[in-house]
């Protein structure tokens, strides 16, 4: 039988990995953000 310790570290093993992603995309989100900065572009054209 599969014993409670194996179970979770599988459960924790697949949390990790969801967690890993979320803060992954929230990161990629961020720069995406400062490399297209409305507030440069404006500063360049003065």
């Amino acid at each position: 039988m599969i014993g409670i310790r194996t179970i979770g570290r599988f459960f924790m093993f697949i949390l990790g990995g969801i967690i890993a992603i979320i803060v992954g995309s929230f990161m990629i989100r961020g720069t995406m953000h400062l490399w297209d900065n409305p507030d440069s572009d404006e500063k360049k054209e003065k």
